[in-house]
């Protein structure tokens, strides 16, 4: 793993923790990061070691760079190919109901001030169909 200082859960705003635990939802990602943190690799060589395809890890590596759970670098190979290197970063969360309450206060959700109307919220009983079991 990279040399860096941790980032806590109360080092990031309600919407980049959103951000960041979407990303971290998906196995592949999980994979990556997984990889990459034993030793830092470049594309084509992490695609034959996961077996997935070089786009695919391409489209996740930039998810997990977009949010700093990766972090690349480009170098010259000796036949000076440019190989792009990913390591992961170092980070850490510690999720309690307080550090998710003080997220929370910096959330932002598009055209609504209230967080229960979020578009990904929890199914609400409206939108929840009933079987008619009981």
């Amino acid at each position: 793993m990279s040399q860096g200082t941790d980032v806590g859960v109360t080092d990031v705003t309600g919407d980049s923790l959103v951000r960041i635990l979407a990303t971290l939802s998906n196995p592949h990602r999980l994979r990556v990061i997984a990889a990459v943190a034993q030793q830092r690799n470049y594309v084509s060589r992490l695609a034959r070691e996961l077996g997935i395809s070089r786009a695919l890890l391409q489209v996740h590596l930039r998810k997990l760079e977009a949010v700093g759970l990766v972090s690349s670098e480009l170098e010259l190979s000796e036949d000076g190919k440019a190989l792009k290197f990913y390591q992961a970063t170092s980070f850490a969360f510690h999720l309690t109901p307080q550090s998710i309450m003080a997220a929370v206060e910096t959330l932002h959700v598009e055209g609504s001030t209230d967080v229960s109307e979020a578009s990904d919220s929890p199914v609400k009983e409206e939108n929840y169909q009933k079987t008619g079991t009981s």
